[in-house]
């Protein structure tokens, strides 16, 4: 199963797996899963980590480098996913994530996240 994570849980995946959420823990685990990250994810930290944001001190290179070490797929922005973005409902006013949700979405791949407003948005018929 190919899953795509959310920045947050990327961040915390890469300080170490005991961070992750247990239930996201057991199926990033499996070894059956196939871990994506998106292009998404390292702009948002680059841009945020650029703003001095505590929640984002993160170096976007560094932990490129490391997922794609750690056998991460990295996922690239289409536009088809920035298209699709419009085809969301507004739950989520986060740019970022609503990209994210988006690319899952028209990848078919299953999107990862800790952040229950994301969620709705996994819970929504297509």
């Amino acid at each position: 199963m190919k899953l795509l994570l959310d920045t947050h849980l990327l961040i915390w995946a890469a300080d170490g797996i005991e961070r992750v959420p247990p239930n996201l823990r057991t199926v990033m685990s499996d070894p059956e899963s196939q871990l994506l990250f998106s292009v998404v994810s390292l702009w948002e930290i680059a841009i945020k980590n650029g703003l001095n944001r505590p929640d984002f001190q993160v170096n976007a290179r560094m932990l490129r480098r490391g997922l794609i070490d750690n056998g991460y797929i990295e996922l690239p922005i289409l536009s088809e996913h920035v298209l699709a973005v419009d085809t969301l409902p507004a739950l989520h006013k986060d740019p970022f994530d609503r990209l994210l949700i988006a690319q899952a979405k028209v990848e078919g791949i299953t999107l990862l996240s800790n952040d229950a407003t994301v969620v709705q948005y996994l819970n929504l018929s297509d």
